[in-house]
């Protein structure tokens, strides 16, 4: 078996120890992640089938540099020139797509960035991905804010000036249902005024009632679109259904929610064609839904708790600007967020040229806003976080640097009527 990211097993019983260790070593024990539960929404789309046969049958170690200025020479960039893009050959490229994504990006978006913050409510998890910070298996501490706590954590960070968050669980039914999350998009709506989601996939009508209670967009991670290196990656867990994770943002289309957001977490696997296949899916999909609004996120691998062997594969900053870049030409109209996984001096340069979004005043634990965000002194219990970040600074601090760079700061660009 190839090598996995093992975790700190911490406390476990000898039976969990059991299983978890047949689940790692014997993938016979593993349920068919190709498979649906039961419960979960099974939708016909053909955007599923497009993505995978146009990634499978990526080579890109047959562009040449011929092929990268013909792609930067066309007004409209096609599939064909987004390879071309994400091909090797392009990194001998990399200052002339980076003027081109800078013109599209001022063109379409002008030098404004806009600012947001996350909000970790609870870190329970039933999923067994061996790569993250929440794992099941992993010997954490455990929270889940109840809606006093959620409250005050939300006011913490709308008094900071901000308005708008992302409001994130563990992937965890059982612990974080989605009443729960529903509660907590209405209390948000008192306080901000664009709440966005970050939860396990639900099914459409689900997606519907967060809707209803306040949520305006959803994100969701396919972590790496290659099945096979997939399913060696998720062990346990609903997180495990592949094609039920793909279909999440289609569903929540359905459901009525305004935008949708994708991402791979590059660095799981061959992160080229991750990102093509990223990219292809908001491209397939923009054209079912064209009145939606759709982003990407770039994130790579961070290093978690219990586990400093992890660090981005074969992803430095210049492949990861080169795939910014890309999909900038590629989605002139798309949002681009970068997250406080990547540097302060990479964000202060990459919002020059291709991304439009920043997280700020980051907390990926859970219940230490006010500790981290006014000093003050906390004695409550704390939930462990999901993964270090890199850049953390506050959201003032965020806001003053981006104007110094020249950038326009927008911190809600939506009227309610």
């Amino acid at each position: 078996m190839e090598n996995l990211f093992f975790v700190d097993s911490g406390n476990l019983s000898p039976a969990a120890l059991e299983k978890k260790h047949r689940l790692e070593t014997d993938p016979s024990s593993r349920k068919n992640h190709m498979e649906y539960l039961p419960g979960m929404e099974i939708i016909e789309s053909d955007v599923c089938s497009k993505v995978l046969g146009q990634m499978e049958s990526y080579d890109y170690s047959k562009y040449t540099a011929k092929d990268v200025r013909a792609a930067l020479n066309h007004d409209t960039c096609s599939v064909e020139d987004l390879k071309a893009l994400l091909s090797p050959a392009a990194e001998l490229f990399l200052e002339e797509m980076a003027q081109r994504a800078r013109m599209e990006t001022s063109k379409h978006f002008g030098n404004t960035v806009y600012l947001f913050t996350p909000l970790y409510i609870a870190n329970y998890c039933e999923n067994y991905c061996v790569y993250c910070g929440f794992n099941c298996y992993n010997h954490i501490n455990r929270m889940k804010l109840n809606l006093e706590q959620i409250e005050h954590e939300m006011k913490v960070i709308a008094d900071s000036g901000m308005e708008e968050i992302l409001i994130l669980t563990g992937e965890s039914r059982s612990q974080s249902d989605v009443k729960y999350i529903g509660q907590a998009c209405k209390l948000a709506r008192k306080y901000f005024r664009m709440v966005w989601l970050e939860i396990y996939p639900v099914n459409t009508e689900e997606y519907k009632y967060l809707h209803e209670c306040g949520a305006d967009y959803v994100t969701v991670f396919q972590e790496t679109y290659d099945t096979e290196k997939y399913e060696s990656l998720h062990l346990l867990g609903h997180k495990r259904v592949w094609p039920y994770r793909f279909d999440a943002q289609e569903r929540a289309l359905r459901g009525g929610m305004r935008g949708v957001a994708f991402s791979a977490l590059l660095g799981l696997s061959d992160f080229r064609k991750d990102a093509l296949a990223s990219a292809l899916h908001v491209y397939y999909l923009q054209r079912k839904y064209p009145y939606a609004e759709m982003s990407l996120s770039c994130p790579r691998l961070r290093p978690i708790i219990n586990n400093d062997k992890i660090n981005p594969m074969d992803v430095g900053e210049k492949q990861l600007c080169q795939v910014l870049c890309a999909y900038r030409i590629f989605l002139p109209f798309v949002g681009i967020t970068v997250s406080s996984r990547e540097s302060e001096q990479f964000r202060n340069g990459i919002v020059k040229i291709a991304a439009t979004k920043v997280s700020a005043g980051v907390s990926t634990g859970i219940g230490d806003h006010e500790s981290k965000y006014t000093g003050k002194e906390d004695d409550s219990a704390k939930g462990d976080e999901q993964f270090e970040i890199d850049d953390s600074r506050s959201f003032g601090a965020m806001y003053q640097d981006m104007a110094q760079e020249g950038l326009q700061p927008v911190l809600n660009d939506y009227v309610y009527l």
